[in-house]
């Protein structure tokens, strides 16, 4: 049941993120500066912003020390998604592979 709810979080986190960025692209097309603006452009954006990045840091440095230390395969997807996509959906991604190395003692709650 566990993977089931992080498989459905990592599509959602792949689905809305870019409904909003296909918006923007199909609006103003490929434009980096006006990107750059609009993410930095009040301090209310720039703080999600420098969380969401603070926050992919130390997913990565997660991610890796667990993935090495469980020997989870495949685990570098996560990074590409984090890259690719972002956080909202490299987490829940990262967390459905994660599932069968850990032992379950505890039920999803």
């Amino acid at each position: 049941m566990r993977r089931q709810v992080y498989l459905g979080l990592a599509v959602l986190g792949l689905v809305i993120p870019y409904y909003f960025l296909i918006t923007f692209l199909l609006k103003y097309g490929v434009d980096g500066r006006l990107f750059f603006k609009q993410l930095f452009g009040t301090p209310v954006s720039t703080f999600f912003a420098a969380d969401l990045l603070l926050s992919c840091i130390v997913f990565m440095m997660y991610s890796g020390r667990e993935a090495g230390r469980l020997s989870i395969k495949n685990a570098w997807i996560c990074t590409l998604a984090l890259f690719t996509v972002g956080l909202s959906c490299a987490l829940p991604l990262f967390l459905f592979l994660r599932e069968p190395y850990l032992s379950h003692d505890s039920d999803f709650h």
